[in-house]
């Protein structure tokens, strides 16, 4: 996408004082930043032949995960989810199995191809790269943990 068609941060993002930005400019610089990676994320995966939904799934595979614990992730109907995983699973990226404690369970497992399959999508969002590599590795660091007291905050709530 070009770079003039990025969303830009509406003019009252952040105060022009030195005061803390509010909750709102915050949730607004937030979701600039989400969509321009997604953004990102979307065009390369399709690169390598994969929907974003497709790439996000194999993502969230890094371990193993049941069918229904992926829909519920995904915010979807797990029937969807099983459309998604029987896609991968046809291009060798992903594999089900039968949970062994309960044969009614099936659990989704990425293969090396998986692996290799979503290292290449990551190394190939060179503008997701380049926005990071500007940042200093103590703002890298500072961001990692703000990401992270973050995310805990939202799971504690969901």
């Amino acid at each position: 996408m070009p770079h003039s068609a990025r969303p830009q941060p509406p003019a009252d993002a952040l105060p022009a004082d030195a005061s803390a930005p509010t909750a709102g400019q915050l949730i607004d610089l937030f979701a600039l930043a989400t969509s321009a990676y997604f953004q990102d994320f979307a065009a390369v995966a399709a690169q390598h032949g994969l929907t974003s939904t497709q790439a996000k799934v194999l993502i969230l595979l890094r371990e193993p995960r049941t069918m229904r614990g992926l829909a519920e992730e995904l915010i979807c109907d797990a029937s969807n989810v099983t459309g998604i995983i029987d896609r991968l699973e046809g291009r060798g990226l992903v594999r089900r199995e039968v949970d062994p404690t309960d044969r009614r369970i099936k659990n989704a497992f990425r293969t090396e191809a998986g692996d290799e399959a979503i290292r290449h999508v990551r190394a190939d969002m060179q503008t997701t790269q380049r926005a990071l590599a500007d940042l200093s590795d103590d703002d890298r660091t500072a961001l990692a943990d703000l990401l992270r007291r973050l995310h805990r905050g939202l799971e504690d709530r969901v």
